[in-house]
């Protein structure tokens, strides 16, 4: 800074800047009693001089940044560092320090994406306070502290999906990927409250795969696996997004077909037969037999009775039908 280029009016308020932060620094310890943490990635203390907007730092803040000390200057203002915090996190890092500085927050704390020398972002915590005011009543002085959880953010977003992944399972058959039994019980209870509010119909198709021990007797349990798999991706394809499909058991199928009648939900699921029909899986012949039903009132038990009933007539009638 060219000292001689100021007039003594800034020079002294230049000189009175400097002494506050003095002031301030020693009084460091007895103020950021509350607000320090033993926690890994402590990047220092700060200090910023509202009045001066000036800030002081530990140089460690800008060295986990990927800056050398050479590239760091002493003295920064505020904006030095709020323009390089994350665009999805200025607004929300700039409302946190308002409230604070207005009074409706007894501590200033966030987190928040800063931008590194090579362009990527790390993760800050940042928590400070106001520890001086003016005779009016308005801050003077923030003092704080600012910690890299970078790797704390990497960890639980690892977590996050962890958990995502053992919901997923908790929800899906292993073999195929589709709902198990359990997810889809819980989506007929829920769309059977939902109709009787509503009044939007809905049919089952219970689905069974043809002679399906022979199969597995003949050709062994693994082709029977990818048999299992196969048809499970059949049935996926060629059912509406709005839908559901899941494995009942074994080799047993459920559709639900949402906002749909009983003749329609056959038509739908005969054309899916017809497809598997088509399809050989490795040079053999699978098919499938159906039985639906459109759901009137009754119970959750009684509607998957009555289209497993329809199915073991179909079996008994000669297989490869939906009725």
């Amino acid at each position: 800074m060219n000292f001689e280029k100021l007039t003594k009016n800034e020079l002294i308020q230049m000189l009175k800047g400097q002494q506050s932060l003095s002031e301030e620094l020693l009084n460091e310890k007895e103020h950021l009693a509350v607000l320090d943490f033993a926690w890994p990635g402590n990047l220092g203390h700060w200090y910023w001089n509202i009045k001066s907007n000036e800030i002081r730092y530990n140089f460690m803040k800008m060295t986990a940044l990927g800056y050398s000390l050479d590239e760091i200057p002493e003295y920064v203002t505020y904006q030095f560092f709020a323009d390089k915090i994350h665009p999805e996190d200025y607004q929300r890092a700039t409302d946190v320090m308002t409230k604070h500085l207005k009074g409706d927050t007894d501590v200033y704390e966030v987190e928040f994406r800063i931008r590194a020398k090579d362009g990527s972002y790390r993760w800050f915590y940042d928590r400070g306070k106001i520890t001086q005011y003016d005779e009016d009543g308005s801050p003077l002085f923030l003092a704080g502290i600012v910690y890299d959880i970078t790797e704390k953010k990497k960890v639980l977003q690892e977590l996050e999906e962890k958990k995502k992944i053992l919901v997923e399972l908790s929800l899906t058959d292993e073999l195929t990927g589709i709902y198990n039994h359990r997810t889809l019980i819980d989506q007929l209870m829920m769309l059977i409250l939902d109709t009787d509010f509503m009044k939007h119909p809905f049919s089952i198709a219970m689905l069974d795969i043809d002679d399906f021990k022979k199969i597995n007797d003949t050709h062994g349990h693994l082709f029977g696996d990818v048999v299992l798999h196969d048809i499970s991706e059949i049935l996926k394809n060629n059912i509406r997004d709005k839908d559901i499909l899941g494995r009942y058991g074994g080799e047993e199928f459920m559709i639900i077909f949402r906002d749909t009648k009983e003749a329609d939900a056959i038509k739908s699921a005969n054309r899916i037969r017809r497809k598997i029909e088509a399809n050989f899986f490795s040079q053999i012949q699978i098919t499938i037999s159906g039985g639906v039903k459109e759901y009137t009132g009754e119970k959750l038990e009684e509607l998957i009775r009555s289209a497993d009933m329809k199915l073991f007539q179909v079996k008994n009638n000669g297989k490869n039908q939906i009725i």
